[in-house]
């Protein structure tokens, strides 16, 4: 069985194709949304979702959030006793969904479509497919989220052409895809936009005019209060959406602070924001080679794309108003699981040819003649450039730069700056060649990059016919067989709690929560109730624990948490 997951900043979801529709399957609270959150409590158990989300607002230190971001870098999480990268955060949501699915379907899930931002570079799509593995997934087919997004919305059904705009904002990262329907033919114009702009950054804002307001000095604050006052920002951004003017409380010290703010001064607040989101939509406009006019329909996905203010934003821009008719936070997990149904030949989708872009230029380093006779080193030679359809193989021929040159070395960049140190360097191969002047070998390079983003580089020496080629995994993701096998097994050591003990697992959390922030009468109360709920889980019977359970409930309900 392959399922479709859509692997967010903010949350994940996974879907299925099934009895002729894609459906989005309950995670082990009974909720479609699983909080991209990741927490180690201090007996050492992992929490997954809303669970570590909640954990996390008392015990940020042993926390990990918006990881996506980093996908595909040397940045480490140390949460308790455990360090890990972005990819074994990941894992570690891929697998708890994966469990989900497998509840749901009764049989094991050894497959997954797994979407990725339009403008994920080569590393961040293989830290992706890694993540799949170590959550025990075969990851063949890496699906671009505005492109999952446009088979749902079933905007390939059209019975005329029809070219869109997909405006996928995220919680963590910005996608723009400029899409053209033919037929059955879903081909992809142009992609832009920013991986680290997302429903994040507007939550930001806020949490920033809070601590101006209240003279809150950042650097002075502990990580607990932080993420008490970013929480008010984020329900605070919520209920703007709904309402002209909020009000909330925020926990600093002993006391609690009211901070208001109106909706027109959270738009004021976020216009630096709204000019980010500007430029990758010129630039995809701009490589699509179409006018604004010209753009049939613009979709919107991603959850804050919500806001009452970016959907002013578009229909200003575009003059018309965005389609807002499916879910935005659940079309891209519904997307991926037809393009499953797709993969598995199943009848009843319809067949739809997708053809997607290389969203970044690749290219390989040269050394340019100057003016003044001499040579200068660290040009980009782009072979691939961005928006290029793939699967697509492109050949170019370089010289040797200087006499009895004896090796050419070919550096892979990615990326569109004219100068290679401020792209993204691959990896490199390196042939031999008969010495000689200057110029009189030659290699031809090819580079070939398929529909997973994989890029094989090809280097053939003219004279010789000595041939090279190489397989690029990016550069922190050259991880061995082996060695994602050993990593599996360490992840594996890592207690994940059983499906039906998650709702007492959060409970706890809650209670533990809501133990710390209030005092008095409240605070005994619900230390007396906690201590009975935890007995009856030891005593495993049923009447007790709801019992008690309800009564921790009534508790925490009577306090603000």
């Amino acid at each position: 069985m392959i399922v479709g997951i859509d692997l967010g900043t903010t949350n994940s979801l996974v879907a299925v194709f099934q009895d002729g529709e894609s459906r989005i399957i309950q995670n082990r609270l009974g909720e479609r949304l699983t909080p991209s959150v990741v927490a180690v409590d201090e007996k050492g158990e992992v929490l997954i979702g809303r669970s570590a989300k909640e954990y996390s607002a008392i015990h940020p230190e042993r926390s990990a959030s918006v990881f996506k971001r980093f996908m595909g870098s040397e940045k480490e999480y140390q949460l308790g006793n455990h360090k890990f990268k972005s990819e074994d955060l990941s894992a570690l949501i891929l697998k708890s969904l994966k469990e989900d699915a497998e509840h749901f379907l009764g049989c094991e899930v050894e497959e997954a479509v797994i979407s990725v931002p339009a403008y994920f570079d080569d590393d961040r799509r293989k830290a992706t497919k890694l993540a799949g593995q170590l959550a025990g997934l075969k990851v063949e087919r890496i699906i671009s989220e505005p492109t999952a997004a446009a088979i749902t919305y079933g905007l390939y059904d059209k019975s005329q052409s029809t070219r869109f705009l997909v405006f996928d904002l995220g919680g963590g990262t910005f996608d723009v895809s400029i899409l053209e329907l033919f037929d059955t033919i879903l081909e992809v114009r142009a992609v832009a936009g920013d991986n680290y702009l997302g429903g994040e950054d507007f939550t930001a804002v806020i949490e920033d005019a809070i601590l101006e307001k209240l003279e809150l000095d950042k650097e002075k604050l502990d990580s607990k209060t932080l993420s008490l006052i970013y929480e008010a920002a984020e329900e605070m951004k919520l209920r703007l959406s709904d309402e002209a003017e909020a009000t909330v409380k925020v926990p600093v010290g002993d006391e609690d602070k009211e901070f208001t703010m109106t909706s027109h001064e959270f738009e004021e607040a976020c216009e630096p924001l709204l000019e980010k989101l500007r430029a990758p939509l010129q630039r995809s406009i701009a490589d699509a080679h179409v006018r604004v006019s010209d753009i049939d329909e613009v979709v919107l996905v991603g959850g804050a794309t919500r806001m009452p203010l970016i959907r002013n934003f578009i229909a200003k821009l575009f003059k018309k108003f965005p389609d807002t008719s499916v879910n935005p936070d659940e079309a891209i997990a519904l997307g991926a699981a037809i393009q499953a149904a797709m993969k598995e030949r199943n009848k009843e989708v319809k067949e739809v040819i997708l053809t997607d872009v290389c969203g970044f230029t690749l290219g390989t380093e040269v050394t340019v003649d100057r003016y003044d006779g001499g040579q200068e080193a660290g040009h980009f030679s782009p072979i691939i450039e961005r928006n290029t359809v793939i699967p697509a193989s492109r050949t170019e021929r370089y010289y040797t730069a200087r006499d009895n040159q004896d090796k050419v070395t070919i550096n892979v960049y990615q990326g569109e700056s004219r100068m290679v140190h401020n792209n993204l360097l691959l990896g490199e191969l390196t042939v031999d060649v008969p010495a000689g002047p200057k110029g009189q070998e030659a290699v031809d390079v090819t580079f070939t990059y398929d529909i997973n983003a994989i890029l094989e580089v090809e280097v053939k020496v003219v004279s010789t016919g000595e041939m090279k080629s190489k397989i690029f995994k990016g550069r922190y993701n050259q991880m061995t067989d082996e060695e994602i096998e050993a990593r599996m097994k360490e992840l594996a050591y890592l207690k994940l709690g059983p499906r039906d003990q998650e709702e007492n697992k959060l409970l706890l959390v809650r209670a533990e929560r809501a133990y710390e922030e209030c005092i008095g009468g409240d605070r005994t109360l619900i230390a007396q109730c906690v201590q009975a709920f935890e007995e009856a889980l030891d005593s495993r019977d049923r009447e007790k624990i709801l019992d008690t359970r309800r009564a921790l409930v009534e508790a925490i309900n009577q306090t603000k948490w």
